[in-house]
């Protein structure tokens, strides 16, 4: 397995895949202030839930917390949970807003996940579900706690790390999860919160 690590402060412009898709890291897009903002208003002010997952048959209640909001009450289906989008807050609305005009694409939707800490993660996974279309766009913008991120390829088994700051975007593309899956490694040492919010493009709309 080859493995490639990038920090935050690698140039931003670079694919950080070395094939088979593509995923661009623009640093940070908020600054300190406005993500603390931001990650204050939005721990007090989401509809978060607890997701209730089934894994080899059996029922699971997520530790992380999430939510979905939308354009419209567009049903989302991940991990055999079906979310309804809620209507967007306005503080949602300025960082799409942000998100689309750092990276160039629009979105129609947003998946929020909460951290509460290090000890909360996410295993390997894509996000290639249906309503996504064949070839999605995902920004990922990172409130709070630096996390490290990870990439590894479906086939050749090659794995990409980064570290996500506070305040930074990520956009994954093309055949990105066709071809990789992702994950947010557990980080004990972590003990503050991390909120990420994916935004996204429901297809069919």
């Amino acid at each position: 397995m080859q493995t490639h690590l990038f920090s935050e402060f690698n140039d931003t412009k670079q694919n950080l895949l070395p094939c088979d898709g593509a995923a661009f890291y623009f640093g940070q897009v908020l600054d300190r202030a406005d993500a603390a903002h931001y990650m204050q208003t939005l721990l007090a002010g989401t509809d978060w839930q607890y997701d209730v997952v089934q894994v080899f048959g059996k029922t699971h209640v997520t530790k992380r917390q999430t939510a979905w909001y939308g354009d419209r009450d567009y049903l989302y289906t991940y991990s055999g949970v079906g979310r309804r989008a809620l209507p967007w807050t306005a503080e949602l609305l300025e960082l799409k807003t942000l998100v689309e005009n750092a990276c160039g694409h629009t979105f129609n939707s947003c998946l929020l996940n909460l951290y509460h800490s290090g000890a909360e993660g996410m295993g390997w996974h894509s996000d290639d579900e249906a309503e996504l279309g064949p070839e999605p766009a995902i920004a990922s913008l990172s409130l709070g706690a630096e996390r490290r991120f990870a990439f590894r390829h479906k086939t050749l088994k090659t794995d990409v790390q980064i570290l996500l700051g506070n305040g930074s975007l990520l956009l994954m593309q093309g055949k990105c999860q066709s071809h990789w899956h992702h994950s947010l490694p557990k980080a004990l040492r972590v003990k503050t919160a991390r909120i990420n919010l994916t935004f996204r493009k429901i297809t069919g709309s």
